[in-house]
C-alpha cells in the first residue's frame, strides 16, 4: 500500500541555525529520514509548507486538506507543529475524506540528539497501516481519533480528552 507523506514544518524539521543561535527551518529531513529507517512500501514525499505550527493559520490548514484531498494514496502521514497539530485535525477529520490520515510530530527536532521525532514517526506509519479510515494524531506511542485529543502542555504528551 503506497503511503503519502505531507510535509508542513514543526519542530520536527527545525535545525539549530549556529550564526543565529534559533532554530529555523532550512529544508526538510524526511528524505534522509525515509532512507535512514528503511521503509520498504512505496512513499510520496510532499512539502506542503516548513512552517512552525504557531505561525500556520486558516490558509495553511486548508493548504493542508487540499493536499490530503488530491493525494491519489489512501493513506497519509502528515509531519506538523505540535502545538497546532490538534486544530489541524479539527479541520480535516469533518471533511471525511474516506482515507486514514495520521498528524504526528516532535517535541525536539529531528536533528538534535534525543529526539522523538523518528520513534514518532515510526508509530504514526503503522498506524496508517493499522487503523480505518479516518483522521488521527499519533504521538508518544498513542493514537488519538482527531476528537478525542489535546496537548497537554503541562506534561509535553499528547492525551485523550
Amino acid at each position: 500500500m503506497p503511503l503519502r507523506i505531507i510535509i508542513t514544518g514543526g519542530t520536527f524539521d527545525k535545525q539549530y541555525d549556529e550564526l543565529k543561535g534559533v532554530l529555523t527551518f532550512k529544508d526538510s529531513h524526511l528524505p534522509d529520514i525515509v532512507k535512514q529507517v528503511r521503509l520498504t512500501e512505496p512513499v510520496e514525499l510532499e512539502i506542503n509548507q516548513l512552517v512552525d505550527s504557531l505561525e500556520m493559520g486558516e490558509a495553511g490548514r486548508l493548504s493542508i486538506l487540499e493536499a490530503c484531498r488530491r493525494a491519489p494514496e489512501d493513506r497519509i502521514v502528515i509531519t506538523h507543529g505540535t502545538d497546532r497539530m490538534v486544530e489541524t485535525a479539527r479541520l480535516l477529520g469533518p471533511a471525511g475524506l474516506g482515507k486514514t490520515i495520521v498528524l504526528t510530530g516532535a517535541m525536539v527536532p529531528y536533528s538534535v540528539s534525543g529526539s522523538d521525532a523518528l520513534f514518532n514517526l515510526g508509530a504514526a506509519v503503522a498506524a496508517s497501516s493499522l487503523l480505518p479510515p479516518g483522521v488521527f494524531v499519533v504521538m508518544n506511542g498513542r493514537a488519538f481519533a482527531w476528537d478525542n485529543v489535546r496537548k497537554n502542555y503541562d506534561k509535553g504528551v499528547f492525551e485523550a480528552l
